[in-house]
């Protein structure tokens, strides 16, 4: 059985964690299966991102089994694991042009909550809860999670959450900006793929640079965002959605929108 599950319906592409066993903690075949359905969405097919679990956690973080049983090889270092199996999906998120919607239903830990964070917009069911784990085994966040969780939260929250081993449940995630919202277990999916079905009807090349934007805002000085945004924007001003757009505003009907 697949370890990641792939469905594409009306241009939303769904990808499922699917190793429920096991709380769908990661091993280097199935994250590579993530980096491959990630690859996949960028095909123009694909107009939005969903991604979810299946079981009652969304993701435990790294299967510690395995990396023992890789340390017993000769020359295998942890950093290993990072470049091979983490770092490549925080990238195919970031640098993904279409959005992608994180459905946590239950415990987010390591890894996978870092994942879920680097998502563009992750909603959590009130059963789910966030925590580090690292402090606990003697490591330090990874997946990105040194540079998102400062950015979200702050660094006193950051520093409690990882130092303390601090448990923050989805609500308090919402409250620290660590995630956008919250909503029932039975409500996730459907509050999800709502969102979903209206990102996806929207002009989703403007989304592509939005991203390239809001991903360098941290690195760039004010004028240098500056000159980004302008350059930015004379490209969505060239796009078929831009006009589009104007178009439908002018002629008072509804726009539609093909992602380009």
């Amino acid at each position: 059985m697949s370890n990641i599950l792939s469905e594409l319906d009306n241009q939303i592409l769904t990808i499922t964690l699917n190793r429920p066993e096991k709380y769908n903690s990661f091993t280097e075949p199935m994250a590579i299966e993530l980096q491959k359905a990630l690859e996949d969405a960028t095909s123009e097919n694909v107009r939005c991102v969903i991604l979810k679990a299946e079981g009652n956690a969304f993701c435990a973080g790294q299967d510690l089994p395995e990396v023992v049983e890789r340390a017993k090889t000769t020359g295998y270092k942890l950093s290993d694991t990072v470049r091979t199996t983490y770092n490549p999906i925080i990238r195919a998120i970031r640098n993904l042009g279409k959005p992608v919607i994180c459905a946590v239903q239950g415990t987010a830990a390591g890894a996978g909550a870092n994942i879920a964070f680097a998502c563009d917009i992750t909603i959590a069911s009130k059963n789910a809860f966030f925590l580090q784990a690292f402090s606990k085994i003697g490591l330090i966040p990874d997946s990105a999670g040194t540079f998102f969780l400062p950015r979200l939260t702050g660094f006193a929250r950051t520093n409690a959450m990882y130092l303390l081993d601090e448990k923050i449940s989805a609500d308090k995630a919402v409250e620290i900006g660590l995630i956008y919202k919250t909503t029932e277990l039975d409500d996730l999916m459907s509050e999800v793929l709502s969102i979903a079905e209206k990102l996806s009807k929207m002009p989703t090349k403007g989304f592509a640079l939005y991203k390239e934007a809001i991903n360098q805002t941290f690195d760039n000085s004010l004028e240098q965002q500056l000159t980004l945004e302008a350059n930015l924007q004379s490209e969505a001003g060239s796009t078929h959605d831009y006009k589009e757009g104007v178009a439908a505003f002018l002629e008072k009907r509804e726009p539609k929108y093909t992602g380009k």
